[in-house]
């Protein structure tokens, strides 16, 4: 009994792991356009972009990484933008943005080569 727990444990332990998003790749993510109608902070100052049907994406803490709402909604508000979202290793596609473009402009990446840029 003692070794069923222990070897659950550890399976559930590998399987949160793997839902940590940790320095994402191009490889690693859908690419999705959506009409953004409403910016608004969510979680821990993360920044939330919403579309009309009720989907969001989202920046993780993009409000302590040198973006604002007023500018953010300024440069995306009721427009098409281009989302890198992360799709973990069992194939589930997350909300959570990985790098952001708007009319081919990059506004937001985490993928290496950019560095995180905030081309804002």
């Amino acid at each position: 009994m003692k070794r069923l727990k222990f070897t659950l444990i550890i399976f559930l332990a590998a399987l949160l792991q793997g839902c940590i998003i940790q320095n994402p790749n191009q490889e690693d993510c859908i690419v999705k356009e959506i009409n953004v109608v409403k910016v608004t902070e969510g979680g821990v100052k993360d920044l939330v972009f919403h579309e009309a049907n009720g989907d969001f994406y989202y920046i993780n803490r993009g409000l302590e990484n040198g973006f604002t709402l007023e500018e953010t909604k300024a440069a995306v508000l009721n427009k098409t933008i281009t989302l890198h979202l992360y799709t973990f290793w069992f194939g589930t596609e997350s909300e959570h943005i990985s790098q952001l473009e708007v009319a081919g402009d990059v506004l937001y990446s985490e993928f290496p080569k950019n560095s995180t840029a905030l081309n804002h």
